[in-house]
């Protein structure tokens, strides 16, 4: 359907090495808020045993230290969890599913794309998607337990607004998309939007570059985005997670 990929431009993390530390993956506990019915699960991927709402052990615990300075901050409230662990068949699963919702919209035809087509609906498609890549050495983030998707609910059971949905591909997704924007509401969308980032930084976790909703710790990702932000004689993190399953 798409071409495959073994060396993804643009994803400079996967150079970074991974020593796995072999830590379970476990279920997110309810004091955590939950997107239901699991957005992936309804548009018919297959999960079989395992939920999308796992994390290794360690990328928990500190996800229940954000929230609790979260709570520090804002009594009842929560962080609320759109997805987690994806299984390599899930990623290709919504890697194929975003490529043909982006033909779609173009009123394009999938069987009559020109090569120029193919690549630009690829190229946007991996500004938000990982590629489900079989290399060990090349996981998709959250194929390794330590990725997740997350927003933030109020006190009153209410989803705090972002100024865009979770998975939406356009540069609203930018996390500081709304940062320039001279108007009230978009103010306050930046403003939630650095509230989300402060309360999953106060432990640890890193930021997707293009996704406000998209945090990791212990993966790839998370490791190259540590190593640049320190001194160039001390950019040795490694990943400590790979993939599951």
């Amino acid at each position: 359907m798409f071409p495959k990929i073994e060396t993804l431009k643009g994803k400079p993390y996967l150079s970074i090495s991974i020593i796995e530390c072999g830590e379970k993956l476990v279920a997110i506990p309810t004091n955590f808020a939950f997107t239901t019915p699991h957005p992936y699960q309804s548009l018919g991927a297959q999960y079989g045993d395992r939920s999308p709402f796992s994390l290794r052990e360690g990328v928990l615990h500190c996800l229940e230290a954000s929230q609790k300075y979260l709570r520090s901050t804002k009594p009842n409230w929560c962080i609320k969890i759109f997805d987690a662990y994806r299984p390599l068949h899930i990623q290709k699963f919504m890697v194929e599913h975003t490529f043909l919702q982006l033909i779609e919209s173009r009123g394009w035809e999938r069987d009559n794309l020109t090569a120029a087509q193919r690549e630009e609906i690829m190229d946007l498609t991996l500004q938000f998607w990982a590629m489900p890549s079989e290399d060990p050495k090349m996981p998709p983030p959250h194929s390794t337990g330590a990725a997740i998707d997350v927003t933030l609910q109020d006190e009153r059971g209410q989803e705090v607004n972002m100024g865009s949905d979770i998975d939406e591909v356009s540069p609203r997704s930018f996390p500081d998309y709304f940062k320039s924007v001279d108007s009230p509401e978009a103010k306050q969308f930046h403003a939630n939007r650095e509230l989300l980032y402060a309360v999953m930084s106060s432990s640890g976790f890193q930021r997707h570059p293009n996704e406000w909703w998209h945090f990791s710790l212990g993966d790839q990702m998370w490791a190259w985005l540590v190593n640049q932000s320190c001194d160039s004689g001390d950019r040795n993190r490694v990943a400590r997670y790979g993939r599951v399953g």
